[in-house]
């Protein structure tokens, strides 16, 4: 028989904080790819023309983001509760890292939606926005190495306790391999925009789903198979 999940009416609640966390995400970017929001590398021209003519947008996506981060931090603490067993010290450690990369890039994310903020809330000169813009860039594509933590560290922890199948793990890693990839070529990908943006979206692609599966399994309560050997 597989083991339950210690307490199961907090792993569905935080469970559905993580598939809220990932619908919200999804909704903020509806409210920004159809009005034109600029991709990394973007001239600074279209950048503010942007964020001139479509500060209904960026203020309505941004008003979406304080509960992004409270849901994810709630799934982040209830994965690590569910994850928790004092007899393997290795999974809590795994686990413990994927928490810390989901606090981590609510953090940098925070920058980032300042910066947009910032950009819409008045008007800047041609430098002030290329240097807002630069910074912009720079910290969302370095935000991958958080993603890429959180995804190894609570699939790992996941798949060692039996919570995820092999599947859903090997999604997370592939998912942190590109995040973590576009994170370390993140000069070349400001620098020149094109194909090796695809990298960084492919993995962000992924992010969405993983995290949305992972909040529905733990929702479940009951893991998929039973806990792996460590």
């Amino acid at each position: 028989m597989p083991r339950k999940l210690n307490t199961p009416e907090l792993a569905r609640s935080h469970g559905l904080a993580g598939v809220g966390f990932a619908a919200l995400i999804v909704l903020g970017n509806a409210v920004l790819v159809p009005a034109g929001m600029p991709v990394t590398g973007t001239e600074t021209g279209e950048v503010l023309a942007f964020f001139a003519g479509e500060r209904t947008a960026v203020g309505l996506a941004a008003a979406l983001t304080p509960l992004t981060w409270v849901l994810a931090a709630l799934f982040g603490a209830g994965a690590v509760r569910a994850l928790w067993d004092a007899e393997h010290e290795r999974r809590q450690a795994w686990a413990l890292a994927g928490l810390a990369g989901l606090i981590l890039q609510n953090a940098l994310f925070a920058v980032v939606i300042a910066i947009r903020l910032a950009l819409a809330s008045t008007e800047h000169s041609e430098d002030a926005a290329r240097a807002l813009w630069s910074l912009h860039d720079a910290v969302f594509t370095l935000n991958g190495t958080f993603l890429a933590l959180a995804m190894v560290g609570l699939s790992l922890a996941g798949l060692r306790a039996g919570l995820i199948p092999r599947w859903h793990a090997a999604l997370g890693m592939t998912g942190a391999a590109l995040q973590f990839t576009s994170a370390s070529l993140a000069a070349l990908v400001i620098d020149h925009a094109g194909p090796l943006g695809l990298i960084g979206l492919t993995g962000w692609l992924l992010w969405v789903v993983w995290i949305a599966a992972y909040g529905l399994t733990l929702a479940r309560v009951t893991p998929w198979r039973r806990a792996a050997a460590s």
